[in-house]
């Protein structure tokens, strides 16, 4: 297993170092550059090119493409991520400030899409051709082709502006420190987020589980006189759930991508709102570290689900 987790860890590290190779060279393609984003287009016609120069060589915007990479891969392997161009606040201040709410909603959202859509996928397989089976059926494949932003407006009209159950936004009250107090402004947006998710796992689930229980293994479980319930969740779910984590992980940038769109809708204080916040502010700086958080969390949640599944399957190891 150690040497399993050792030679994950020699791919992700290659791997971490292409993404930020690319975010920068998607920057550097952008047009524009700092000094024209602090001064403004029409301020900047106005100055002298030698100033403009001048600004540009005490930024280090005028030293070559790879130089200007590698100083800023090294700023960040030392702690130092920038300064956002629009506030003028440091953007590790900026990121750990909203990281908590981002990681709060993906968390939540993708516990509960795996633990429901596993719950009905198996019910759906142990009920095959049934009327439950069909509902479960078109209930996953709504919610697979249901848009979020959609689902997400309808949500806030039903449930908060006409019966009033929950709150249509917001993360936070004045007075209300703990989670408990916050849970009912993350309900809506944890069920819209997870719901696209949840049908994908419930279909996932559901085939797995019709596939594991025609193995072998389960007829040797039942032959031996094993009671129906314990061959069913004991011997059948555990394989069944192999290739459900590993779709869950392959799931997670969907995840962390929705994100973007359910906070802007939820008004949720998060990275994905910061982040269309900086697009629409052009603070380069502030889009390159958000991106860079954003892939890499996904990259390490990937990780921690290979991990995971080689725990589960040890098969998984020896590939």
């Amino acid at each position: 297993m150690y040497a399993y987790i050792i030679r994950r860890i020699l791919i992700l590290i290659p791997m971490l170092l292409v993404i930020t190779f690319l975010i920068y060279l998607g920057i550097e393609l952008m047009p524009g550059d700092a000094v024209s984003f602090i001064i403004g287009p029409e301020a900047a016609a106005n100055i002298p090119m030698e100033r403009l120069d001048e600004l540009r060589e005490s930024l280090g915007l005028n030293d070559p493409f790879i130089i200007r990479y590698f100083r800023w891969l090294g700023g960040i392997l030392k702690g130092d991520f920038g300064y956002s161009l629009t506030s003028g606040v440091p953007i590790s201040q900026i990121v750990f400030s909203r990281l908590p709410a981002t990681i709060e909603l993906a968390i939540s959202a993708l516990l509960f899409s795996t633990l429901l859509g596993s719950i009905l996928g198996i019910i759906g397989a142990l009920k095959k051709g049934s009327i439950l089976d069909n509902v479960l059926t078109v209930a996953g494949m709504v919610g697979l082709s249901l848009p979020q932003f959609f689902f997400g407006l309808v949500a806030i009209v039903i449930f908060s502006l006409n019966l009033g159950w929950l709150p249509a936004g917001g993360r936070i009250m004045p007075g209300h420190v703990n989670f408990f107090d916050r849970l009912p402004h993350l309900i809506l947006p944890t069920i819209v987020l997870g719901s696209s998710l949840t049908g994908g796992v419930m279909r996932y689930a559901r085939n797995s589980m019709l596939e594991s229980l025609n193995k072998d293994f389960i007829k040797t479980a039942r032959s031996k006189g094993l009671p129906e319930w314990r061959v069913n969740l004991i011997h059948g779910f555990r394989v069944a759930m192999t290739p459900v984590v590993v779709l869950v992980g392959f799931r997670l940038p969907m995840l962390v991508g929705g994100t973007v769109v359910i906070e802007e809708i939820f008004q949720w204080p998060g990275m994905g709102r910061e982040f269309l916040s900086a697009v629409r502010g052009q603070d380069l700086p502030l889009i390159m570290m958000i991106a860079l958080f954003i892939v890499s969390a996904v990259l390490i949640a990937s990780f921690l689900i290979d991990i995971l599944t080689a725990l589960i399957d040890p098969r998984v190891r020896l590939e």
